[in-house]
């Protein structure tokens, strides 16, 4: 049985938040709210859409060469590769253009680069691109991997952000718990939804949900 999701307007043009509330667990915590962002990061008019308002936080801050996608973020990171070119926002690949770049994961969900994709990532300005930061593991252990093949991190982006940094890095997000005022992230062992002793209904991740 699919989710019941709300559909809340937003003041960003073209861009709706997509919630239920309820109570669900993701691979690092629990939540009172899964946020659907399927149609951000597939439907291009609504990528396109995301993709404005995260490239304007970076037209001024510096060099951009490459964007790492996480969570399925690459549609969102073509259409910001290409409006920071057509801003002009910097960059010191010779060629001029933005990678749009994916990692490959490790069974034990470490993020590792091949040799074809390996110059992509060492000695550029890298920003992390995610679907939401909530917990920050996830862009913690991309920045690590950044850091690791000699990368240096620019800046962190997301659709939802529950946390203001990771890292010492600022999080550019569109949405934030201001437009969810009841949200809450909790580890699984101090869930007050737990406690309470309410079921959780449904698994989810980057993909999607799975329910109970």
């Amino acid at each position: 049985m699919a989710i019941n999701l709300t559909k809340l307007p937003t003041r960003k043009h073209g861009l709706a938040l997509r919630v239920a509330k309820g109570h669900f667990a993701t691979n690092h915590s629990h939540t009172n709210y899964y946020i659907d962002v399927t149609a951000q990061k597939f439907r291009l008019s609504e990528a396109k859409a995301v993709a404005h308002e995260l490239t304007a936080e970076y037209k001024y801050r510096g060099a951009v060469d490459t964007i790492l996608c996480l969570d399925g973020t690459e549609v969102i990171g073509a259409c910001m590769a290409s409006d920071m070119m057509k801003a002009q926002v910097l960059t010191s690949n010779e060629h001029g253009s933005l990678y749009v770049v994916t990692p490959e994961h490790t069974t034990g969900s470490q993020l590792i680069f091949r040799e074809n994709t390996m110059p992509m990532i060492t000695g550029k300005h890298v920003l992390i691109l995610l679907a939401s930061v909530s917990t920050g593991y996830t862009a913690d252990a991309a920045m690590q991997a950044i850091q690791y093949y000699g990368g240096q991190v620019v800046g962190i982006a997301s659709i939802f952000a529950s946390v203001k940094e990771c890292g010492g890095v600022p999080v550019t997000h569109i949405f934030d718990t201001n437009d969810l005022h009841d949200y809450g992230s909790w580890e699984a062992h101090s869930c007050p939804l737990c406690q309470q002793g309410k079921k959780i209904e449904a698994l989810v991740n980057s993909y999607g949900y799975s329910n109970l």
